[in-house]
């Protein structure tokens, strides 16, 4: 169940305002409860020089994490709100993931090198966590973006933990339209990775 499939495969759906796009990551109880006491990450417990995964998409977060409870690392659920221009920043300074057919190993090494932020697209999910046609984007920060992102783009961050486990617990029980109800609104993003 996904309202409206996008056209473009690989379209960006956020929250998002005029001040901010919202992304999701999933943590242990000791980095979540730091990085909502304090409205950011903080190292320690937050590991500055580890790649870190931002999520758009609530259902893939909630696919990944298990709607909060699939491991105890990931048992907190975080929407962190961006600049949109640490967002664009992100997308602008990136590369894929995975290295593309037509470039040679040695290109593909350069590239990796000189692009903190990778990019990854995944099959979005529905409340069953069954895979959809269309992508969701994953963003993944590193060196200099971790420390953009720690520092400069962080607007705020807050606790979806309770939500995540409500909504689970109806899809659970075969209440969908409740379920459905309850996601967080996602648009279409007006930039494509």
């Amino acid at each position: 169940m996904h309202p409206e499939p996008p056209v473009d495969k690989h379209e960006i759906r956020a929250v998002y305002d005029d001040q901010v796009i919202r992304v999701y990551q999933a943590y242990s109880p000791t980095i979540a409860d730091t990085a909502l006491q304090r409205q950011r990450f903080v190292a320690p417990p937050f590991k500055m020089d580890r790649m870190t995964w931002i999520k758009p998409s609530f259902l893939w977060m909630m696919y990944r994490a298990g709607w909060g409870h699939k491991e105890a690392v990931q048992s907190r659920i975080l929407a962190i709100d961006l600049s949109h221009e640490g967002w664009r920043w992100a997308l602008a300074h990136s590369c894929a993931s995975h290295r593309p057919a037509d470039m040679l190993p040695e290109a593909w090494a350069r590239l990796k090198q000189s692009a903190p932020v990778r990019i990854q697209w995944d099959p979005e999910r529905d409340l069953h966590f069954t895979a959809l046609p269309h992508r969701s984007i994953q963003v993944g920060l590193s060196g200099e973006a971790v420390s953009r992102y720690v520092h400069e783009w962080t607007r705020r961050i807050s606790d979806v933990t309770p939500l995540a486990h409500r909504i689970g617990a109806l899809v659970a029980h075969g209440d969908l339209n409740e379920a459905q109800a309850l996601l967080p609104v996602e648009r279409p993003y007006p930039a494509r990775a």
